[in-house]
């Protein structure tokens, strides 16, 4: 595809206008202010009238449990312990691999719907959701829970041989779109030596680990008390878990300590704002973490604990709630907020060539109506987008140079089936509670 005369953000997200953009073989292969010469225009195909649109790097959701758009609607009103305890744990009891596969289907749909690419998903049945994100087009970052309960290793657990079953069937599957992580679901449910052979394990192999870190003040407080006075970060660190990538998720009770160790690792910080408000955890201290040159991404969480996957409304909460919480009007910019919804999620799944508009990069898009109301004047293309924007207003999405999503139609899945698929699947979840 040729992109016409479109208004952009490159790759330092920097407003560019009247630019031609040319995608083949799944990566952005030409760009510049004039069109590309004679024959080599049309070998990029359709030719896309960029008037009144904006081309910017599609969404990288940096944490989310896909399947849980079963339970969109359900656990309502509960802090976070009674909800995984009295509600969600004992629902997630009666799902079945299949039960995954639709789920994450549709979450695949509402995804590529609002701009987004690619997830980071933990949670169980991976395999089923490999094979949606395989279905819908997106790219997928995979991860097994592991739950160890009773002072076991990693050994003999039963997610010791499904990770080496995801590593052998589906590592690096639909052209490496699919990879295969390593996941603790979080220290409360885990144990130490557990948590010490999965970080040996994932450094051997040579896989990143997703995390659940200090998401309450209960589970940060907690951690405290049944190890010495050591909160999750620094719990995590000593078990050598930071020795390889991690994401860990929302991190919304580190104190300054444990900010310095995540910096000092390279650990990329996926926060959570419209799940952990609705939940009453807290606010992740994303200035600080700034301030000390940790790598903030942005997550949508499950849809128990926020009800949509429109990344765009997490990113106005990113950019906005700081200033609110602070006092200080430049807590967090624009700018920052939109590279942790993008690039920076993009290499928190160890995807280098993903998440920016530069030639070279892989052809991860999204193409933004901004012919609305809301978007005029047209001041500050960039402010628009975090503050104006919204996920209704995009009109395509491509994922490596190809497109799952344009004006209203999925070319990649059958969006009414999915949703018939898991009306009937949640109803029948409830009918067994």
């Amino acid at each position: 595809m040729l992109f016409a005369n479109i208004d952009l953000l490159d790759e330092n997200l920097d407003h560019r206008s009247g630019q031609w953009v040319g995608v083949r073989d799944g990566r952005i292969a030409y760009l510049g202010a004039e069109p590309p010469a004679g024959e080599e225009a049309a070998a990029y195909g359709e030719v896309y009238d960029g008037r009144g649109r904006l081309l910017m790097p599609a969404f990288f959701n940096a944490h989310s449990h896909a399947p849980m758009t079963l339970l969109r609607g359900y656990a309502e009103n509960l802090p976070l312990q009674a909800w995984l305890n009295d509600a969600v744990f004992p629902f997630e009891a009666k799902i079945t691999p299949e039960d995954c596969y639709w789920a994450a289907l549709l979450a695949c749909a509402e995804m590529a719907r609002y701009g987004c690419v690619a997830f980071s998903d933990m949670y169980y049945h991976m395999d089923q959701v490999a094979r949606a994100a395989l279905d819908a087009g997106l790219k997928l970052n995979l991860s097994d829970s592991l739950l160890a309960f009773n002072g076991e290793g990693l050994a003999g657990l039963p997610v010791d041989g499904e990770n080496r079953r995801l590593l052998r069937d589906l590592q690096g599957a639909g052209d490496g779109r699919i990879v295969v992580d390593c996941n603790i679901h979080a220290e409360y449910t885990s144990n130490p030596r557990a948590v010490a052979d999965l970080a040996a394990f994932a450094r051997e192999e040579g896989l990143r680990v997703q995390v659940h870190v200090s998401e309450t003040r209960l589970e940060h407080e907690e951690c405290k008390e049944r190890h010495g006075g050591l909160t999750p970060v620094r719990y995590f660190d000593r078990l050598g878990l930071f020795d390889v990538p991690v994401t860990a998720a929302h991190c919304v009770w580190v104190d300054d300590g444990d900010i310095d160790i995540l910096a000092e690792r390279g650990v990329f910080v996926a926060v959570n704002p419209a799940s952990n408000m609705k939940l009453g955890s807290g606010f992740a201290p994303v200035p600080k973490m700034l301030e000390r040159g940790v790598e903030v991404c942005l997550g949508t969480d499950g849809m128990a604990s926020n009800n949509n996957h429109d990344l765009m409304q997490d990113l106005y909460l990113l950019a906005l709630l700081y200033k609110g919480s602070t006092g200080d009007p430049a807590a967090v910019e624009p700018k920052q907020a939109l590279r942790a919804a993008t690039r920076a999620g993009a290499l928190s799944q160890g995807r280098e060539d993903c998440g920016l508009v530069a030639v070279g990069a892989k052809a991860d898009l999204c193409v933004l109506d901004v012919t609305g109301p809301s978007w005029a004047p047209m001041t500050n293309p960039l402010v628009n987008v975090v503050y104006a924007g919204h996920g209704a207003d995009v009109r395509l999405t491509m994922c490596d140079g190809r497109t799952v999503y344009r004006d209203g139609a999925w070319p990649t899945l059958d969006v009414e089936r999915a949703k018939a698929e898991v009306d009937a699947r949640t109803c029948r979840i409830m009918s067994e509670l």
